[in-house]
């Protein structure tokens, strides 16, 4: 296929997007590249650390109802203002989806995401879906349940599956740079990003991070603490930087999981970015796991537990001097998506 001057929009909406969409970008070098980007998080610098040239739309909200009227809101902010495009990429966002439909530009939508769809009376989380599932191509996983986009009304001839996991295409072009760990108050440690408590989605009331930072702290364990600023920022104020070191401004997450310990979180994400680079990969996500996170437990790529002692006792049963970062199974993943991406295009 001749890529020349076709041109493709990206949206980039959460944090892990920035890595992921210069990944697969990196591979389809004669694609022109318009880029938007939400406010979330850090989502925003990531964009400028990893060179996308990018206009700013719309922004997420901490107020849980606010974030509701905000997706509407910058729906109709991208229909006004996407850029003219032949394709849209984008990676659950059902915002750009919608966008794309009424500008008339065909969308080719990741998604490695099947768990809303289970949640009980979530009016706007059924329509996300039921939009996510309206992409011109839906690309996910073969540890995806299909049947949550089917029901949607999701043709089942544009659901596209790759063996792996989306995190590998990313993970398969990330270079480690050795000095990294100059950014950091010590070379050896263990990374922690909390629960997204007041997610719809989640049902614990209450986060383990505050046990295991003192279980951490206690036994000598260095810790990066990854706040979500929506409270959790507050389990790290009685320990100095020394021993719980939390940034003040975005670090490159694969960056930080390559030269660490181990890799703990409350979502999703992380744990399998780490677990991609074969890092011990723990989820303490409170709820119902995604498809894809299941197939890995089955796996043992990563470990889940809502126990802070079980998750100590796991990353002890792994010598640091042992453990080997490796990109291999993600290079191959990586070079199986390209192609398939190629194709759609």
């Amino acid at each position: 296929m001749n890529q020349n001057n076709l041109t493709a929009w990206v949206d980039l909406v959460s944090p892990s997007h920035p890595f992921f969409f210069n990944a697969l970008l990196e591979d389809l070098p004669n694609l022109d590249v318009k880029t938007t980007v939400r406010e979330k998080t850090e989502t925003v610098d990531l964009a400028e650390t990893v060179g996308f040239d990018y206009e700013i739309v719309g922004r997420d909200f901490d107020n849980t109802l606010l974030r509701k009227i905000g997706i509407p809101l910058r729906t109709a902010q991208l229909a006004l203002k996407a850029p003219s495009a032949d394709v849209s990429l984008s990676s659950r966002n059902a915002m750009c989806i919608l966008a794309s439909k009424v500008r008339g530009i065909p969308s080719i939508h990741f998604t490695d995401n099947d768990i809303t769809a289970h949640v009980d009376g979530l009016r706007l989380e059924e329509w996300y879906n039921r939009f996510e599932a309206q992409a011109t191509h839906n690309v996910v996983p073969a540890a995806f349940e299909i049947e949550e986009l089917t029901k949607w009304g999701a043709d089942r001839e544009q659901i596209h599956t790759y063996d792996g996991y989306k995190e590998d295409i990313y993970v398969a072009n990330f270079e480690p740079d050795e000095s990294f760990t100059e950014k950091l108050p010590f070379n050896e440690y263990v990374v922690i990003r909390p629960e997204a408590l007041d997610a719809a989605y989640v049902s614990a009331e209450r986060s383990i991070v505050p046990e295991l930072l003192e279980e951490f702290v206690s036994e000598g364990t260095n810790v990066v603490y990854l706040p979500r600023g929506r409270g959790d920022e507050q389990y790290a104020v009685d320990y100095s930087e020394n021993k719980v070191f939390v940034p003040d401004q975005a670090l490159n997450g694969l960056q930080l999981a390559w030269f660490s310990n181990g890799v703990m979180t409350g979502s999703g994400t992380m744990a399998r970015e780490a677990a991609c680079m074969e890092i011990p990969a723990v989820s303490f996500f409170p709820s119902s796991l995604l498809s894809v996170d299941q197939a890995m437990e089955r796996n043992e790529m990563i470990f889940h537990s809502r126990s802070a002692n079980d998750i100590i006792d796991h990353l002890h049963s792994f010598n640091s001097a042992d453990i080997s970062p490796d990109r291999t199974r993600s290079k191959e993943v990586s070079k199986s998506i390209t192609r398939l991406l190629d194709k759609l295009i």
